[in-house]
């Protein structure tokens, strides 16, 4: 029996290449003539609580240890804090005794890591972004391998593989799909479609910008299927005389591969998972990064921009004019859409969750 421990929640950009890297482990299992038992590893806050166990895989929990980037009372907690959560990471390690350790970064991480080293667990790490975050710095420093979803990635021992993406995404014909796809979200077949989404958490400022330029985007015959996030919304309010032309509004998508297979345009944030999962499927984007961080959704969007597969724009320049004034035009482009999906498709691994599958069977060998 070969025992995985997955450690990562927070936001789908952790949640998802780590439900997709879980369901690889146990879809090459047979094959290699091992079993394996998978268990999760989040924190009581983040996403993890829901879709891991809807995947199908046990949860264990620690509580989170932030990181801040700067000075203040907030970094002085973080020995105690760390603390705490390591002493619970360890207690959770003598349960599960874990053959391997796989950390997505994010709060949950550096607990994990340290646990790893502590128990003497061969550990590998995966950095979804293209600028690493502080955990994964501080675990690529000991883990036995370092997996990277893109190519030049500044990590020791840095191996890419792409980032791990569910086969419901990876293996999406969006064509096929389209017309039970609209359906299922109450479109109009026939109709250009334009996916709006600020990923798990959703976007205010996506949500205000689009919506608030919905009769311009109705009026070029454009309908919209806009996902708000949990606690978000968005007021559309259509031209005269064209309320037949759908606006439909949901907090929050399970099946994103009918929502890829729905759209012919995306605007959304510059997210690992984001601009991975659009690009895999040739779905042009309009990544819009977050204007927080350390540059990593912008650096992350710009290989797919600058081959012609999407449009990078700064989140202060995304206004309902600029929205009125661009995307009717491009959403209703049909030619120039072909162009930018086939060039995004050409760039992205689909099989990255088979590799790091397979990194982890090769770490838990003795």
């Amino acid at each position: 029996m070969m025992r995985v421990l997955l450690a990562g929640g927070g936001t789908a950009g952790h949640t998802s290449p780590l439900l997709a890297t879980a369901d690889a482990i146990r879809r090459l299992a047979p094959d290699l003539d091992i079993e394996v038992e998978i268990t999760c590893l989040g924190t009581p806050r983040g996403l993890e609580n829901r879709v891991v166990p809807e995947a199908g895989y046990p949860l264990e929990l620690i509580p989170p240890v932030p990181l801040p980037r700067t000075p203040g009372a907030d970094l002085v907690k973080v020995p105690f804090r760390l603390r705490a959560a390591v002493k619970e990471a360890l207690a959770v390690f003598d349960r599960v005794r874990p053959d391997v350790v796989v950390g997505y970064g994010g709060y949950v991480s550096v607990p994990a890591y340290l646990a790893a080293r502590r128990r003497k667990v061969p550990l590998l790490v995966h950095e979804q972004n293209a600028v690493p975050g502080v955990a994964n710095k501080l675990g690529a420093r000991f883990a036995q391998r370092v997996a990277v979803s893109f190519p030049d990635t500044p990590l020791p021992k840095a191996e890419y593989v792409g980032l791990p993406i569910r086969t419901m995404i990876s293996g999406l014909d969006r064509a096929a799909l389209r017309t039970q796809a609209r359906e299922f979200f109450g479109l109009d077949v026939d109709r250009p479609t334009l996916l709006v989404t600020g990923g798990s958490q959703g976007a205010r400022k996506l949500n205000q910008s689009v919506s608030g330029a919905a009769a311009a985007l109705a009026a070029a015959g454009v309908q919209v299927l806009h996902v708000v996030g949990p606690q978000g919304e968005a007021t559309p309010e259509p031209a005269d005389g064209a309320q037949s032309v759908p606006y439909v509004v949901v907090n929050f998508v399970d099946r994103m591969d009918l929502a890829y297979a729905a759209a012919d345009l995306v605007v959304c944030r510059g997210g690992a998972s984001s601009v991975t999962e659009a690009a895999a499927v040739g779905l042009p984007g309009i990544f819009v990064p977050l204007p927080i961080g350390n540059g990593e959704q912008e650096h992350n969007a710009r290989p797919i921009v600058d081959a012609g597969g999407g449009l990078l724009v700064a989140d202060a320049d995304v206004t309902p004019d600029w929205v009125a004034r661009t995307l009717p035009a491009l959403a209703t482009d049909a030619g120039r859409l072909a162009a930018m999906g086939a060039a995004a498709s050409a760039l992205v691994p689909r099989d990255a969750d088979e590799k790091l599958a397979r990194m982890v069977f090769e770490a838990a060998r003795p």
